[in-house]
């Protein structure tokens, strides 16, 4: 089989709707496979984003009727098309979708997240039907998507349309598995059985996230690293176990990098292009972002960027905790994002007490965040756990030197830099603690003195190539293997 029909079903997909590295991925990997000549569709909600973006959507003439509730909802269906063998199909359901948030406000969930995505895993495989698309795979993203596995080896087990069907589950990030009071079994229309602990029962409680491990012919996540630290209870979530039993099935496939996004030579929302062999625009670049948060001008000190969801998990308490130390050195910090609400109060009380040196927007800004990779000089991710991170990877593109800590995704993309040998690509950290991540930006400022190093250093940077054709290359041979099973 050269020529693959592939479902993509994502609750986020980049510029449509985003929270976070799912949207991309969910973007660029459809890319690149329908590049590798792969019938791509990917489908995802009609959320009040993609409404309020004024993309040119184009209904589907029918409806689809979804089962739900014992009974049926229909939904309206408008999709984009991105090229001859790659679509994207909304599904729209008002109550459900048209809503300022994705999953939530900053006050937390919303109450009906269990059906809205149950709803959204029917409709992505009656869509199916209707397209008369007959996918050899469906490829699933987190809990949101995670029930449409179980569908398949269930309710729809001895449906002749996806009698060849095979799927593929990829964990972006296993903290959020979708944990739900029992009673949404019901809601779902999944046989009663599968309440077990040998299905989708968890400590009395419903879990998306587990059907979606045990039911896929093949789990993926998103970097080898965090492959191998989800089967471990430190960072398994409670799933660790569940993992383990299916070892043999668990692969880890870096994510990529879209370059066409990406990329200093070409991006139109930086001061001036550059590349490795013409550095000086990454200079004005800097100039820029000084200018943005109103610092004083001044070349040869660092500046330190961060673009991020703002939650502990992405090692906000240890950075807070060193925050102090860092802003003693000779540096300039700037931060960009959104989080827990915590969160977001701390570092704007923090940014406006040291605003000369640290500049803090506590907001989405895709434009300011091309500008905070371009003019930065490091890029700082001192996650506890990262199960792959992209910001890094964007980093190493803009020679913006990544100083990170030892885990999942960053571990694989950044190798110690050796001001020995100048080989290495970036600066990293193993304990987590707010102790060893000044340590470690010491390490990157004193590299950052000797200009000549750390030319070299930003050139080892931007000549990793991390592009999604990799990437789906490995997919092309995962999907393989998972339909050798059908």
């Amino acid at each position: 089989m050269n020529s693959m029909k592939i479902m993509f079903a994502s609750s986020e997909v980049t510029p449509f709707a985003k929270t976070g590295g799912l949207a991309d991925v969910s973007s660029s990997l459809p890319e690149a496979l329908a590049s590798l000549g792969h019938e791509v569709r990917v489908v995802m909600p009609l959320y009040r984003s993609v409404v309020e973006g004024e993309f040119k959507l184009i209904p589907l003439e029918d409806f689809l009727e979804v089962p739900f509730r014992g009974g049926s909802l229909k939904a309206k269906v408008f999709y984009i098309r991105k090229k001859r063998n790659l679509m994207i199909y909304f599904v729209k359901r008002d109550e459900f979708f048209d809503r300022s948030g994705l999953y939530g406000t900053p006050e937390g969930d919303y109450f009906d997240n269990p059906e809205r995505f149950i709803f959204f895993a029917r409709a992505a495989l009656h869509l199916s039907e209707t397209l008369d698309f007959q996918p050899d795979i469906i490829h699933c993203n987190d809990w949101q998507t995670a029930l449409v596995p179980v569908y398949l080896k269930s309710v729809y087990k001895d449906d002749p349309f996806f009698s060849k069907t095979g799927t593929v589950f990829t964990i972006h990030n296993l903290a959020y598995q979708g944990v739900f009071p029992p009673g949404y079994m019901g809601v779902s229309g999944l046989p009663a059985e599968l309440y077990s602990m040998k299905g989708l029962e968890y400590y009395g409680k419903m879990n998306f996230m587990k059907g979606g491990i045990l039911f896929s012919d093949i789990i993926t996540t998103v970097s080898e690293k965090y492959a191998q630290e989800i089967q471990t209870p430190e960072y398994g979530f409670g799933l660790d176990g569940v993992l383990k039993d299916r070892k043999e099935d668990v692969l880890g496939v870096l994510n990529g990098v879209d370059y066409s996004t990406w990329n200093p030579k070409s991006d139109p929302h930086i001061a001036v292009p550059f590349d490795a062999k013409n550095l000086e625009g990454k200079k004005k670049c800097k100039e820029e972002l000084m200018k943005i948060f109103k610092f004083k001008r001044q070349q040869r000190i660092p500046l330190i960027g961060m673009i991020s969801r703002l939650a502990g998990q992405k090692g906000f308490d240890i950075l807070r905790e060193g925050i102090d130390e860092l802003l003693r050195l000779e540096l300039y910090l700037v931060l960009l994002g959104t989080g827990d609400e915590k969160y977001e109060k701390q570092f704007a009380d923090l940014g406006r007490k040291h605003q000369s040196r640290f500049g803090v927007k506590i907001a989405f800004d895709n434009v300011l965040a091309h500008k905070i990779e371009a003019g930065s000089d490091m890029f700082l991710m001192p996650s506890r756990y990262e199960p792959c991170g992209l910001n890094q990877m964007y980093s190493l593109k803009y020679g913006t030197i990544p100083v990170v800590r030892a885990t999942g995704g960053l571990d694989d993309t950044i190798t110690e830099f050796d001001p020995k040998t100048g080989e290495g690509n970036g600066f990293k950290f193993s304990e987590y603690s707010a102790s060893a991540l000044v340590e470690r930006v010491k390490k990157a400022v004193k590299v950052y003195k000797d200009e000549k190093l750390w030319r070299k250093l930003m050139r080892n940077a931007m000549k990793k190539d991390l592009s999604w054709k990799k990437s789906a290359v490995k997919y092309e041979k995962i999907y393989k293997r998972a339909l050798a099973r059908m």
